[in-house]
């Protein structure tokens, strides 16, 4: 299915929350609880429930895709809110660490609670989490976290966070040029000849496919190609090169990404452009292990990650590193009203697929290095 959304559709996905409660608030606690039962999971109806079992065990461990300053600050903030909990929350990057906790996993390990979840594992991680219901628990409000943040298919796993791509310039290379206000603009004769960076992990690009299609997404990624870009690998060696001078402008780059380098540049020589649809990515997935025995306090800290206040937190020192789908965080307010490619739940196993094929599109370019 695709995921296009206009001005009045961004706001639409941004009440999902209020339209399925209304909808599962219809039925009665106990049919919800057999209903839940029937397709694998349990279903705590009272949020009371949840903190005092977790004031019985007493102590929480997760694996976090966060930066240190991030994780240090929304620990503290959960730790005042909820001070008999005894929380650790460590840093977890990388491939090579995904697939070793992801044996851990397999094995039962039971070192960790939460678990941060890889896209390229994602449906592989499914028996060994815990069998929560809490998508149901989220619409029923015993948890306070907005329910497109969470799986619809798995029901308990979440994305605490959001990636957007950009199109970022060197306002001085622009000079009295105007930036490209379209996609389109980019396949124009004044950006060929090495005038943009293109990367060759395409996964800006990739993202288009929600609101493009396959087919539209393949032809513009060829048109791209031909326009002979100066092809790199990297967010930030594509940043680095424009904010040089080498180059004018570079396109799809991690919005994230973007804001670090521009906390650096005194200069605001680095600029940046929203064309629509905006790439939108799921990002900072996690998952409750099944053998953990603090379950409970793992839903609190899910719900806590999924509240503006801990949001605003990911926004300060990731930086923008919030949720589009919490409304108040600066991803959200970024997005409001604009037209938007989310690369949802039903695509994580296929982002790498699509990826594959916008590279062949290409061409197979090989990094160059100007």
């Amino acid at each position: 299915m695709k995921v296009f959304l206009g001005a009045t559709g961004f706001l639409f996905l941004l009440s999902l929350s209020d339209v399925a409660y209304a909808a599962s608030a219809g039925s009665s606690l106990p049919t919800a609880k057999e209903e839940a039962s029937a397709r694998g999971y349990a279903l705590i109806t009272n949020h009371d429930d949840i903190v005092a079992k977790a004031k019985a065990e007493k102590r929480l461990r997760v694996l976090a895709g966060m930066e240190p300053a991030t994780i240090k600050a929304t620990t503290a903030g959960f730790i005042k809110k909820y001070p008999f909990i005894d929380l650790m929350v460590q840093e977890f990057l990388g491939t090579d660490a995904a697939q070793r906790n992801f044996l851990e996993i397999k094995s039962g390990g039971k070192d960790w609670d939460i678990h941060r979840l890889f896209g390229e594992y994602y449906t592989e991680y499914s028996p060994y989490l815990a069998k929560l219901d809490i998508l149901e628990m989220a619409e029923r409000k015993v948890l306070q976290i907005p329910p497109p943040m969470i799986d619809p298919n798995q029901r308990n796993t979440l994305a605490f966070f959001s990636r957007f791509h950009v199109t970022a310039y060197n306002k001085k290379l622009l000079g009295a040029n105007p930036a490209p206000r379209s996609w389109e603009d980019l396949l124009k004769p004044e950006w060929k000849g090495r005038k943009f960076t293109l990367d060759i992990t395409p996964t800006g690009v990739a993202s288009l496919v929600p609101a493009w299609g396959l087919e539209k997404t393949l032809e513009f990624a060829h048109k791209l190609a031909t326009q002979q870009p100066v092809w790199v690998r990297g967010g930030i060696r594509a940043l680095s090169l424009v904010q040089a001078g080498e180059v004018p402008l570079t396109l799809g780059v991690n919005f994230s990404q973007l804001s670090r380098v521009q906390i650096k540049d005194s200069s605001r020589t680095l600029q940046y452009v929203i064309l629509q649809p905006v790439p939108v990515r799921l990002s900072g997935l996690q998952g409750i292990q099944a053998t953990s025995q603090s379950q409970n306090a793992a839903l609190l800290w899910l719900e806590w990650m999924a509240s503006l206040e801990a949001q605003k937190m990911a926004d300060d020192h990731e930086p923008l590193g919030s949720s589009v789908f919490v409304r108040g965080g600066a991803i959200e307010q970024h997005l409001r009203g604009k037209q938007v490619s989310v690369v949802s739940w039903d695509h994580q196993q296929r982002i790498a697929e699509w990826e594959a094929k916008v590279v062949e599109a290409y061409g197979f370019p090989k990094a160059d290095s100007k």
